[in-house]
């Protein structure tokens, strides 16, 4: 299998209890929202990636540990072919997630 070059690009992390963990980040951590729609998630952004806290039960492809990892590549079919197709859960148009052996998600989104 040919290896994607891959640029880490944040994490997303799933609450029940959404306006606690963005009070908890931005209030007790200091970090300054970047982008934000009420009720569904708020986003960080940070020097090496973004951190992203989403309300549990919005995603389309669930993670087991409700976690996902993103990660840009320049060319997202040619990384879709490298790794297998049979492997992604979900391709879209910019982005496709696979699940790591415990299920968690990998999100691969083409880099603009």
């Amino acid at each position: 299998m040919a290896n994607p070059a891959m640029k880490f690009a944040g994490v997303e992390l799933y609450f029940d209890d959404l306006p606690t963990a963005k009070q908890f980040y931005a209030a007790t951590l200091g970090l300054a929202i970047s982008e934000e729609q009420s009720g569904h998630f708020v986003k960080f952004d940070g020097e090496r990636g973004f951190i992203c806290l989403e309300r549990k039960g919005s995603e389309s492809y669930p993670s087991r540990d409700k976690a996902v990892l993103f990660f840009e590549v320049a060319d997202l079919a040619g990384a879709i072919t490298a790794i297998g197709r049979e492997r992604f859960v979900q391709v879209e148009m910019g982005w496709a997630v696979l699940h790591d052996p415990e299920g968690h998600n990998i999100l691969l989104l083409q880099k603009s």
